[in-house]
């Protein structure tokens, strides 16, 4: 491993997504923008924005960053920027610890102006501090990065890619607990809900909502989060296949 590459690495792929304005746009003001639609959409109960915004702020970086890294990802196995990587001596860890940190300060930066601008100019009003939202916030777009780049593997062109984020995203949506409580649910599908990393995201967040100082509950679920990114992570180290050159 070389402390050098995996910052070269996050360097480019910064780069290469600050040339992007739509990326910039689709990463940074799209959020905020959807953000505030929901705040004047619920003008009348800012206590019902309450309840809604503070689950979005966690599903929003994971939508995103999902979306964001399966393309670009994709784009760089179809280029054969990704191939010609792979005939250098250059490891596989050094590769996906590179595109991780590159990502990682992209979802930081969309994380903190999301919720600067739903603390600071919208109104949301929760028990726990707003830090504690930035970080399931960052853990979250991690966990969507590192799904987007074990999933690009199995696209063959950008619209496949856009097509995978239903499949991974929806269900787990439907499951988490989001739209209905997941007691309510038929026995089989809370057990499915159990084996999905949004679950704890949303079990995060619900404990910022009861307690202003973080709790056993919150770090357990954000630990499961964080673990669920690994996961996938190693997954997508499967998927990158080294050639000699």
């Amino acid at each position: 491993m070389s402390a050098q590459i995996t910052l070269a690495t996050a360097h480019r792929v910064l780069v290469q997504l600050l040339h992007d304005r739509r990326t910039v746009a689709l990463i940074v003001a799209l959020p905020a923008l959807e953000l505030t639609l929901l705040r004047f959409v619920l003008d009348a109960d800012p206590d019902v924005f309450d309840r809604w915004a503070l689950p979005l702020l966690g599903v929003f970086p994971l939508i995103t960053m999902f979306l964001v890294t399966s393309v670009a990802m994709l784009r760089e196995r179809t280029s054969g920027t990704l191939e010609r990587l792979l005939t250098t001596p250059i490891h596989k860890l050094d590769l996906l610890l590179g595109y991780g940190l590159g990502f990682a300060l992209a979802a930081t930066v969309q994380a903190v102006i999301t919720c600067g601008i739903a603390y600071g100019l919208l109104g949301l009003d929760t028990a726990g501090s707003a830090w504690l939202v930035v970080a399931i916030a960052v853990a979250n777009a991690l966990l969507g990065m590192a799904l987007g780049l074990f999933t690009s593997a199995f696209a063959r062109s950008e619209f496949q890619a856009t097509q995978l984020m239903p499949a991974i995203v929806v269900p787990q949506l439907l499951l988490c607990g989001l739209i209905w409580p997941r007691d309510k649910m038929a026995p089989a599908l809370e057990a499915i809900s159990n084996l999905l990393p949004m679950t704890y995201t949303i079990n995060a967040l619900t404990e910022v909502t009861r307690h202003a100082t973080a709790t056993a509950g919150l770090w357990r679920n954000l630990t499961v989060v964080a673990l669920s990114a690994l996961a996938a992570l190693l997954l997508g180290a499967l998927t990158l296949r080294r050639r000699t050159p």
